[in-house]
């Protein structure tokens, strides 16, 4: 909770529209369409000659580039006016319309891969400035129309997302916006959106984080039949499409999605599995301070140690401010933007959407929504987004083609932005307070290690049993307990789990398939960088943002070797584990 002095801001989109109903919404929504008509004509000419004509390919590029740029910029107000308001029905009306529109640019997304593909890459980077500079994007476009059905087909299952997938998204996403969750606080009935029941998890009370636990997994039951659907909806069109493209596997596609082979995801999940026995020692000593035989969900992320500091809107912006300067005025500067400039919706309220996200709008301006809490976790959710905020800031001189980041570098500069801040925190403060940001610390990589490994394990399971027949909301809840059994172990009570994570994670209900393990890629790389940039911190800065502008040209392999990292080495990832188990042993120290 946040004092009447402290006020929680909310963002300002108008520097890109005025309103959602302003006639320039409507007006570019319109104008998609010749827009796209305009580029098709482009690609139909050139399908036309023998061999492409580098000036034409260059044209194409540039416009194609500039559809992206506005569809994006379009699509990114429209979606975070109804992320904060998903009972808005003007915005409601404008997103499915903005959908309706949106159809033809993806379908002229695939007219132009297969286009891609007829293309001699070496001949036309030869002649083509924008293909020279294109050139990673092009070749992985090559390999991505060798993964194609027939045009008519493609055609077809872009147009059928509207009705398809994306209908399944928006509504998990509508359901959980407006879940109302009765609680009772001072002796008085309250009703409370689900986003605030959840944070509840943080409260120093385990009588009141025990109440809340219950009153969410009572509330998801009740909305369980409708977000079984919309899961088993998104799964069977992954599974189907994906088998048509002649992928071998969701996860497969996932991989070259985010330009990762198969040995480096195993070398660092067999690293996650070698670490679960810390993680689980780390619970017990949880379990210990918090005076209980075995931790419980309800107990996951509360607070302990002798010094419960609240983490004020106001604290939290001169901390990050500070401690971000001390490591580069760039990404100082960006931080003290976002907040003069309010680029940031903070407060939690009903219909407004759970969890934390930031979108890029134009070029280095973001817009970042989370749901803060007054705790060191809230400042470490801030951080994060702003992370990735910076990350778009060092890829605004990209085109929209060259910023197409993989999952598994997107959360590189969010968790070394929070890398940055737990080091500041923990190096400044006493040993009661240091036991407070451990433990926040280690929750954080609990989350990222043993929780991420579950909803891994979840998901590889439910693509499994989808392949043979829709599964009952039952069935979600016993997997997902089982993977939180084969994870966390005897580090979490088995009575006390939460079988409804997979109602929880709007990630699951998404045709990008796998959205978890980046995070554990993220954190353990970001872990790697941190170190180098303690080790050999000259130079470090400006050779960090050059992999940030990079992320969409070359591959997570290339990028990690200029700071001599081996990503296929399981000895990497032990080594950045390492760093966690030695937090964890300080705890250890700290709580015997």
């Amino acid at each position: 909770m946040t004092d009447s002095n402290d006020t929680l801001p909310s963002w300002d989109l108008s520097p890109f529209y005025s309103s959602i109903d302003a006639p320039e919404v409507s007006h570019e929504i319109a104008s998609i369409g010749a827009h796209v008509l305009r580029v098709s004509d482009m690609i139909e000419a050139q399908n036309d000659l023998a061999t492409a004509d580098p000036g034409a390919v260059d044209q194409v590029l540039n416009e194609f580039n500039q559809l992206l740029e506005s569809t994006h910029l379009l699509g990114a107000f429209i979606a975070a006016t109804l992320s904060v308001n998903t009972a808005d029905p003007v915005a409601q009306a404008k997103m499915s319309e903005f959908e309706q529109q949106k159809i033809a640019v993806d379908q002229l997304d695939l007219r132009f891969t297969c286009w891609v593909g007829t293309l001699d890459i070496a001949a036309v980077r030869a002649s083509s400035e924008q293909a020279k500079e294109h050139e990673f994007v092009l070749s992985k476009r090559q390999t991505s129309s060798q993964h194609m059905m027939s045009a008519a087909e493609e055609h077809l299952a872009a147009s059928l997302t509207v009705t398809g997938s994306n209908a399944w998204s928006k509504l998990h996403s509508d359901i959980t916006s407006q879940i109302v969750v009765p609680f009772e606080v001072d002796n008085r009935h309250v009703l409370l959106s689900m986003s605030a029941i959840r944070n509840l998890a943080f409260d120093h009370n385990a009588e009141t984080r025990l109440q809340a636990y219950e009153s969410e997994l009572k509330a998801w039951k009740q909305n369980a039949v409708p977000l079984a659907a919309a899961l088993n909806g998104i799964k069977g069109e992954v599974l189907t499409l994906s088998k048509r493209r002649k992928w071998s596997s969701p996860l497969a596609q996932a991989l070259f999605g985010d330009n990762i082979s198969e040995d480096v995801l195993d070398a660092m999940m067999a690293a996650a599995r070698e670490s679960f026995p810390d993680f689980r020692r780390y619970l017990a000593l949880k379990s210990n301070l918090l005076r209980k035989n075995r931790l419980g969900w309800p107990d996951l992320f509360a607070p302990v140690g002798d010094a419960h500091k609240p983490w004020q809107w106001r604290d939290a912006q001169s901390f990050l401010s500070t401690t971000f300067g001390a490591y580069s005025p760039k990404l100082q500067g960006l931080a003290d933007r976002a907040f003069r400039e309010r680029w940031i919706d903070a407060s939690p309220g009903l219909g407004k959407v759970g969890g934390a996200y930031c979108e890029g709008f134009r070029r280095e301006e973001s817009r970042i929504l989370t749901n803060f809490k007054s705790s060191f976790d809230g400042v470490s959710t801030l951080a994060h987004e702003l992370g990735h905020a910076y990350h778009n800031l060092c890829l605004a001189n990209r085109t929209p083609l060259q910023q197409e980041t993989p999952m598994a570098l997107a959360e590189t500069a969010s968790i070394f932005c929070e890398t940055i801040i737990r080091n500041a925190a923990l190096n400044s403060t006493d040993a009661a307070q240091e036991v407070t940001l451990l433990d926040a610390s280690l929750q954080g990589a609990t989350q990222v290690i043993i929780d991420i490994s579950s909803r891994f394990e979840f998901e590889k399971e439910v693509f499994s049993r989808r392949a043979i027949r829709e599964l009952a909301a039952e069935e979600f809840c016993e997997i997902m307990v089982q993977a939180q059994e084969s994870t966390y172990g005897a580090g979490l009570d088995q009575n006390l789990r939460h079988p409804y994570m997979w109602a929880v994670k709007g990630h699951y209900y998404s045709t990008q398939s796998f959205y978890n393990y980046p995070y554990m890629f993220g954190m353990l790389f970001a872990l790697g960088l941190y170190h180098k940039y303690q080790q050999e911190p000259d130079g470090f800065v400006d050779e960090y943002d050059r992999l940030l502008s990079g992320t969409g040209i070359t591959d997570p392999f290339e990028l990690a070797q200029r700071f001599s990292i081996d990503i296929k080495s399981i000895d990497f990832w032990r080594s950045s584990l390492n760093i966690v188990r030695s937090e964890i042993d300080r705890f250890d120290q700290l709580t015997s």
